[in-house]
C-alpha cells in the first residue's frame, strides 16, 4: 500500500510536538488518513485518550481536536451540550440492560405446529410432544467469545482474571479466556448449580455427550480454602473501591471550593 506522509509543528500542543498525517494513495481506503502525533522524544501517540493521559494536567485537552490538532472552543460547548442531554436522558428512562447471550436461535429441527383449516368440525391442532419437552441450543456458542478484549478508557487492555488450576477448559479449540466467559455467563445466567461436565463421555466426544446446561470445563469441586480465598478478593474489592469513592469526593468537593473562591474573586 503506497502512503504519503506530512509530519508538522502543532502549536496547540507544547513546543517540539510533532503532528503526522498519513494518506493512503492505493487500496480499497485510498484517499483517507490517520492521525498521529509525537512528543519531543519521539513517543508515537495514536488516539487523544493516550494522548491526554501522557500530558495528565499539563495541558487541557478538553476543546483539542485530534483531527486537525487545533483548540476549538466550540467544541467543548458541544460536548458540554451532549454530556448533560445524555444525563438527562438516563434520568428519564432506564438504561440498556440486556444481558443476552451471543447464542443462535436454532431453528427447530422438529415438526412444527400444524392447523389445518377446513369446514369441517373435527379438525385438531397436531403438536410434537418431543418439541415441547426440549428445544434445539447451539454448542460451543461460547467460541464467538474468543478474541475479544476489554478495554479502559485510554485504551489500554484490561487484565483478566486468573481461573484456579482445578477448572481445566474442555471442548476443540477452547482456551482460559474461553472459559473464563462461559463460567461467567453459567453464572449469572443459569439456575442451576454450576459443576461443570460431570460425564467422562463429554471429553472424548463433546459434541455428543456435551451437557449444554453446564460451561466448557471438566467437572470440578469447591473447597473451604477456595471459599475463603475468594471472601479474601472480595474484601479487598470493596476497600479498594470505598478509597476510590471517598478520593473521588474529596477531588469533587476540593473542585467545588475552587470554583466558588473563584466566582467570590
Amino acid at each position: 500500500m503506497i502512503m504519503e506522509r506530512k509530519r508538522t509543528d502543532c502549536p496547540a500542543l507544547p513546543p517540539g510536538w510533532k503532528k503526522e498525517e498519513v494518506i493512503r494513495k492505493s487500496g480499497l481506503s485510498a484517499g483517507k488518513s490517520d492521525v498521529y502525533y509525537y512528543s519531543p522524544t519521539g513517543k508515537k501517540f495514536r488516539s487523544k485518550p493516550q494522548l491526554s493521559r501522557y500530558l495528565g494536567n499539563s495541558v487541557d485537552l478538553g476543546c483539542f481536536d485530534f483531527r486537525t490538532g487545533k483548540m476549538m472552543p466550540s467544541k467543548m460547548q458541544k460536548n458540554k451540550q451532549r454530556l448533560r442531554s445524555d444525563i438527562l436522558g438516563l434520568s428519564k428512562g432506564k438504561p440498556d440492560l440486556n444481558t443476552a447471550l451471543p447464542i443462535r436461535q436454532t431453528a427447530s429441527i422438529f415438526k412444527q405446529p400444524v392447523t389445518k383449516v377446513v369446514n369441517h368440525p373435527n379438525n385438531k391442532v397436531k403438536t410434537d410432544p418431543q418439541r415441547a419437552t426440549e428445544q434445539p441450543r447451539q454448542l460451543f456458542w461460547e467460541k464467538r467469545l474468543k478474541g475479544l478484549r476489554s478495554w479502559d478508557v485510554s485504551e489500554e487492555v484490561l487484565r483478566t482474571m486468573d481461573l484456579p488450576k482445578g477448572l481445566q477448559s474442555l471442548g476443540p479449540d477452547s482456551t482460559e479466556e474461553t472459559l473464563l466467559s462461559a463460567i461467567a455467563s453459567a453464572l449469572h445466567m443459569s439456575s442451576v448449580p454450576i459443576m461443570g461436565q460431570t460425564s467422562s463421555a463429554a471429553e472424548k466426544n463433546p459434541a455428543i455427550w456435551l451437557n449444554t446446561s453446564q460451561p466448557l470445563c471438566k467437572a470440578f469441586t469447591i473447597t473451604d480454602d477456595d471459599i475463603r480465598e475468594q471472601e479474601l478478593k472480595v474484601h479487598q474489592a470493596r476497600r479498594s473501591l470505598e478509597d476510590a469513592l471517598m478520593a473521588d469526593g474529596l477531588a469533587r468537593a476540593s473542585e467545588s471550593t475552587r470554583d466558588m473562591e473563584g466566582r467570590a474573586a
